[in-house]
């Protein structure tokens, strides 16, 4: 629906609460605070299919300028502020922001930019030099549709997990705003007008950004936690009632290592729909989580390129252990690395054919990378189809390790190790090895630093051989005690195995 809309019919319903404040923006301020955000971008000539970037923690301001931005037919990059300033001012210069609007908590990287290719900036909660008052400018403005709206859409960046982050440009929507243009995320999921949504993410990302945008603007109530935390996150289930949420598996695993007596502290019985994505998500894992929150239990996989789209519930999972789906949006293809498609069971790189068109912003190589001779595209993992045409993710292709001319995806060592009871998270990755090329290391974060050592990293080591091919197990583990994972779940792989790559010829991850 319209916010217009929603507004008129449920004025004081909350639009959103900020889980850790109790802060609440209802439908009618959302409504306003976005139309008077329309109304200023109008007013700094800001025309259909510009872009503006943000760089906001989960501000309750953070939805109002997307909105703001969505309603003026604006592409909106919302940039992670976990970046450093290099990296924040290549997405800025890179996406061609014309505004730019942060928050005095982002300070002391927002001080150090270059904002000379910027026409106006802003700041939420205070000011420094060189940014004006985004509160002040709004407040001057109409709340007041304005003239010929349309619909804007985000333009954001790859995690740059594997090297310099990809804006993903996709066409704006023909469809005026306010109506629905792609999936219908409520309907997939039998939401309602009463139900609850738990964002516990960063918006900065996708996944959450879309979901969050897609409740709200069915009339949703949407509770955002500023961080997650495993044992806060249930008790904002119990507190809010929570009906529908959005995870990913990392989380799924801090939660289920809280003792046993803090899990089953909380009412989450509320709960009708719990949904995964990001990552491949242990089987061990999913398994004790459909045990304890019942077959409520939904996965997805898809991009930030929209290009397909493939889901799974717990009822089909339970017999396709380990599957992500079948597609229900763009054709999947899995192709070997002679271009050809090959049978069912055999891994490679996925292809979607069809799906929504995308471009990576100012980039025709890797744009082209992305595609086959038959235009199919790709995100560059691996996987395979089953008989009945359930997909299995078997890793990211850059992630391969190559030991002795034998093809090693770690997630699958990752995946075993993680459910170890001393393991609280791990990579695995290929590092330098004289006589085979590559070898198996891998990186462990214990649940208690107190058990790092010697005797662990045998237990561990041990603990794979029992299970999986020795080839694929580590020889040899590290213990660090915090690995560099980004909020949505995703490892930055590559901070870890680089250094072991100094000083030898080293592939790009």
């Amino acid at each position: 629906m319209h916010p217009g809309e929603i507004s008129a019919k449920t004025p004081d319903k909350p639009a959103y609460v900020i889980a850790e404040t109790g802060a609440v923006t209802t439908f009618k301020e959302l409504d306003d605070l976005s139309m008077q955000g329309s109304q200023l971008f109008r007013k700094l000539g800001l025309m259909r299919g510009d872009h503006i970037a943000l760089m906001l923690e989960n501000h309750p301001a953070f939805l109002q300028i997307c909105f703001a931005a969505a309603r003026s037919g604006l592409y909106y990059t919302a940039i992670s502020y976990r970046l450093q300033e290099e990296e924040v001012q290549y997405i800025l210069r890179d996406c061609g922001a014309k505004v730019f609007i942060t928050s005095k908590s982002q300070q002391a990287v927002a001080e150090l930019l270059d904002l000379n290719q910027i026409e106006k900036a802003f700041m939420v909660d205070g000011v420094i030099a060189g940014f004006e008052s985004w509160e002040a400018a709004i407040a001057a403005m109409p709340a007041k549709m304005i003239a010929y709206e349309s619909c804007g859409a985000p333009m954001l960046y790859s995690s740059g997990t594997t090297g310099r982050p990809k804006g993903v440009l996709r066409p704006l929507p023909d469809t005026p705003f306010g109506e629905l243009d792609g999936p219908n995320v409520l309907a997939l999921y039998g939401a309602t007008e009463d139900s609850i949504y738990l964002s516990p993410a960063p918006l900065y990302h996708s996944a959450p950004l879309f979901f969050c945008m897609a409740f709200l603007s069915s009339g949703n109530t949407i509770v955002l936690m500023q961080h997650f935390d495993a044992e806060a996150a249930l008790k904002t289930i119990e507190a809010h009632k929570v009906t529908h949420s959005q995870w990913v598996p990392t989380m799924f695993i801090r939660m289920l290592k809280l003792d046993e007596e803090i899990r089953n502290k909380y009412d989450v019985s509320s709960l009708e729909c719990a949904v995964h994505a990001a990552a491949p998500c242990p089987i061990p894992v999913k398994e004790q989580m459909i045990e304890w929150w019942g077959p409520i239990i939904h996965e997805y996989y898809a991009g930030t390129e929209g290009n397909g789209f493939v889901a799974i519930n717990s009822e089909e999972w339970l017999t396709h252990k380990g599957s992500v789906g079948r597609s229900m949006m763009g054709q999947i293809h899995i192709v070997g690395d002679d271009g050809k498609e090959v049978a069912a069971e055999e891994p490679g790189t996925i292809f979607f054919e069809g799906g929504v068109e995308f471009e990576y912003h100012k980039d025709d190589e890797k744009t082209a990378d992305s595609r086959n001779s038959k235009g199919w595209s790709t995100l560059g993992d691996v996987g395979y189809l089953d008989e009945e045409g359930y997909l299995y993710l078997v890793d990211r292709k850059n992630f391969m390790i190559i030991s002795g001319g034998v093809n090693i995806y770690p997630q699958e060592t990752e995946n075993l190790l993680v459910g170890h009871p001393k393991v609280m998270d791990v990579a695995v990755f290929g590092v330098p090895n004289e006589e085979f090329g590559e070898e198996v290391k891998a990186v462990v974060q214990p649940k208690n630093w107190g058990d790092a050592g010697t005797k662990l990293e045998t237990e561990l080591i041990d603990f794979c051989r029992e299970h999986i091919s020795h080839i694929k197990c580590p020889r040899s583990v590290d213990f660090l005690e915090e690995l560099p994972r980004h909020p949505t779940g995703k490892l930055y792989k590559r901070l870890l195995r680089d250094k072991y790559w100094e000083g030898h010829k080293t592939k790009i991850l």
